[in-house]
This record gives structure tokens, C-alpha cells and sequence, in this order.
């Protein structure tokens, strides 16, 4: 499947401008995203770093950013202030604009603004990220919240990263949060409502959950083909997968083949590369790196 070129995005000339540092002027440097987020110690806590002590201090997320190549890395506003000063300049940033906790209930969830899109022109951002819960029974107030981000964006030719979300009991009672049909209207909200790049889970296929969603979902998927479906749902904004939990590289790799094979601009993998010692979190990122030059335009 064909990747959604910068010329074909119909983007103003900053936000054309930004994108293209982004896809050209950092990390593989050749029309791929490669982004390391470290938004996690406010999404769940520290226990993401408990196993890997090392991961704690921001600046080891920093460091492999810079080292590994990564075309950006995604912090809150709070580590972008204190931390990114010392980077500035050797790693482009992404400044997330809303966060939660994971304490109360999933049910209904909403992550509110903590920053915005003046925040991340004052640090010298490249990009900002929105996290969108598609299917929350507080979604009225999500899309108005994003209303606000857009236009800001609009106005400071702020390119938009949208980490689409289904959640809320809504979707577990069709099918689940990572099944295709969640996955794939997320991906087709974020495009509605105007993102420029969207983040998605990659879909599992799990038949059983498959017979709770949608009658027009209820067929033998694959997930090359489910990848596919949900990259088109996408549109005109390119799409980057998440690589989850970390776990073995081989497997890790192979899960990233199948995206940009069925059409993804890139990855953002952060758990699954810091979550280990400096050495082995570089060895992971070059290895990324080698996956990404496969797939130049």
C-alpha cells in the first residue's frame, strides 16, 4: 500500500515546514517517523519504571533520543521545561498538550489540556500531541477540547499528532479497545476531526470479540489486512503504530515490518526501547533505524 506523501497532505507552509524536519531533517531522515515518547510516568505512574531503575531520570529518554536518531521525542509539558533545555537543538520535540492518570476508572475517560500550542512555539516544538478517546461518553467534551488545540495549531502552523484512543465501555461491549473496528473508527475520527498524524495500536484479531463488533466487521481478518484497512481509514494524515510493551527484539521487529508494509509513515516506540539498559535501548534503535531504510521515498 502506497504511503500518503507530504504534497498530497494539502498543509499550510508551517505546518509543511515542521513535517518536514520531522521526516527529512532528523532521525532516518527519509520520508519515515521514528518517535520516542516518554509520557508514560504521568499515563500510569512509575510503575513503568520500577523494573528498569535506570529509566526513572528523563534524561536516559533523552539520551537515547539523541543518540539513537529518533526524529523526535514526546514529553509533557513539565520534562519539556526542566529537561529539554539541555537538548535543545540535538533532538526536535514533540510537546504533549493533554495527559491523565490511569487512577480513576476507564469507563468514561477524558485527558485534559495541561498546556498548549503557544507552550510548544515557546520551547521550539515541531509538532503537539492530542490524546483523543474515540468512544468515552465524554467524548462531546474531548472534541471541543481538540476544537480549541486545532485552531491554535491552525493559527501557529503547528503540525498535529492525534494519539486516537478507543476507550470507554462502549467499545468493550463491541469487541474491545484494540479489536478492528475500534481501531479503525479511531483512525477515521482523528482524520474527521483533523489530525495531521495519527498514532493507532496495531488491531489484534480475536474472533471471539470480532462476533461482539459490527456486523461489517465480522469477517476473517488478517492483521496485514487489517493494517491496511485502518492505514485508509487514516486518509490524507500519515500513521504511525505504537510498539507497546516491551518485548523481544525479533518479534518487536517483525510487528514494525508489517505496519510500514501495509502503508504506516513510521513507529513510535517507547517502552519497548527504554525500558532497557542504555547499551541494549541503542541497540534496539539502530536496529529500527536499519528496519526504516527499507521503506525511503
Amino acid at each position: 500500500m502506497e504511503r500518503i506523501t507530504l504534497e498530497a497532505m494539502r498543509l499550510s507552509p508551517g505546518k509543511r515546514t515542521r513535517l518536514h524536519q520531522l521526516l527529512y531533517q532528523a532521525g532516518p531522515a527519509n520520508g519515515t517517523l521514528m518517535i520516542l515518547p516518554i509520557d508514560q510516568g504521568l499515563e500510569h505512574g512509575p510503575r513503568d519504571f520500577l523494573d528498569a531503575p535506570e529509566s526513572q531520570d528523563p534524561h536516559h529518554q533523552f539520551r537515547i533520543a539523541v543518540e539513537g536518531r529518533f526524529s523526535a521525542i514526546a514529553v509533557q509539558i513539565g520534562l519539556a521545561e526542566k529537561y529539554y533545555p539541555d537538548y535543545a537543538g540535538k533532538i526536535p520535540l514533540v510537546l504533549k498538550l493533554n495527559g491523565k492518570t490511569e487512577i480513576p476508572s476507564d469507563e468514561a475517560p477524558i485527558s485534559p489540556l495541561n498546556a498548549g500550542v503557544e507552550d510548544a512555539v515557546r520551547l521550539g516544538a515541531v509538532a503537539v500531541g492530542y490524546t483523543l478517546y474515540v468512544g468515552s461518553p465524554r467524548q462531546d467534551e474531548d472534541f471541543r477540547q481538540f476544537q480549541t488545540v486545532r485552531e491554535q495549531a491552525e493559527r501557529y502552523g503547528m503540525p498535529v499528532i492525534v494519539w486516537s484512543y478507543p476507550r470507554g465501555a462502549a467499545i468493550e461491549a463491541k469487541g474491545g479497545r484494540d479489536s478492528v473496528y475500534a481501531v479503525d473508527y479511531a483512525a477515521r475520527v482523528a482524520q474527521e476531526l483533523g489530525a495531521d498524524v495519527i498514532k493507532l495500536n496495531v488491531p489484534k484479531v480475536d474472533p471471539e470479540r470480532l462476533a461482539q463488533a459490527p456486523k461489517a466487521y465480522q469477517r476473517s481478518w488478517t492483521v496485514e489486512e487489517a493494517l491496511r484497512q485502518v492505514i485508509a481509514s487514516a486518509g490524507r494524515s500519515l500513521v504511525i503504530f505504537a510498539g507497546g510493551e516491551r518485548g523481544g527484539v525479533e518479534e518487536t521487529l517483525a510487528k514494525a515490518r508489517l505496519c510500514m508494509e501495509a502503508g504506516a509513515s513510521g513507529l513510535i516506540f517507547g517502552r519497548n526501547v527504554w525500558q532497557r539498559p542504555y547499551p541494549d535501548a541503542l541497540e534496539v534503535s539502530h536496529a529500527v533505524h536499519r528496519l526504516l531504510a527499507e521503506y525511503s521515498r
